[in-house]
């Protein structure tokens, strides 16, 4: 009797181990690109269209080169900030094309808009610097490399609209202190260092006030004349 006891006990903890193990199982997130970015849908929202925290930008839609770019430059430190370079870290090049191009694919809505603080003449300013730049001070406009949509172009130029704009301001800074850098020739440190504190107010406030674009996507690879040396530009 002591020994039918004992072999249903240890059959009963099969059964139980095999049922938690097959539970488990079932629970696993799928393998997909879907389940495995959810680790940045926390703060650039599950489909990448940004949240409502002034720092953490909309990634969808941006062309996939320059989402790449970005992750390398956190992974290896161009980029400095810590959540982001220690998830990257050990990330191989392969893998992060993967996340890029998950990203670049995304059309989520964009972010409904809010009132700007500033005045109607810092906004006046803040187009006219980025529709036509300022020659006088060979400040070209944003437009120029970014597109008139501001949408971007293929490969690596990425669209604007959509952003917050503390962050927009916050990227300005970093490339014009050198916080944020590029691969040569880097442009948009060229230009950043042109820009003035108040340059920089007008153009975030401006392009964080504008609707969502008709067309999203990044204009093809060749459609502008590029104003500097870019290239490829923004590593």
């Amino acid at each position: 009797m002591r020994y039918r006891f004992k072999w249903l006990l240890v059959s009963l903890i099969i059964v139980a181990g095999r049922v938690f193990a097959q539970d488990q199982k079932d629970e696993r997130a799928p393998n997909t690109m879907q389940a495995r970015v959810m680790a940045c849908a926390a703060c650039h929202g599950q489909l990448g269209q940004g949240t409502d925290n002034d720092y953490f930008p909309r990634l969808a839609g941006k062309p996939s080169d320059y989402l790449y770019n970005q992750l390398v430059a956190f992974r290896d430190g161009r980029r400095k900030y810590p959540p982001m370079n220690y998830l990257l870290a050990y990330l191989p090049d392969s893998y992060l094309h993967q996340i890029a191009d998950y990203f670049a694919a995304q059309r989520p809505p964009f972010p409904v808009l809010v009132s700007s603080p500033v005045s109607a003449d810092v906004l006046s300013r803040g187009e006219t610097l980025v529709n036509k730049g300022a020659p006088d001070r060979r400040i070209p406009a944003c437009a120029s490399c970014h597109a008139s949509s501001l949408t971007g172009m293929e490969p690596a130029i990425p669209g604007l609209l959509g952003l917050h704009a503390d962050y927009i301001s916050a990227q300005l800074g970093a490339w014009r202190y050198g916080t944020r850098t590029a691969a040569s020739p880097d442009c948009m440190q060229q230009v950043a260092v042109r820009l003035t504190e108040s340059d920089v107010t007008a153009i975030a406030a401006w392009l964080s006030s504008r609707p969502a674009p008709a067309e999203p996507a990044p204009v093809p690879r060749g459609t502008l004349k590029m104003p500097l040396a870019c290239g490829s530009e923004t590593k």
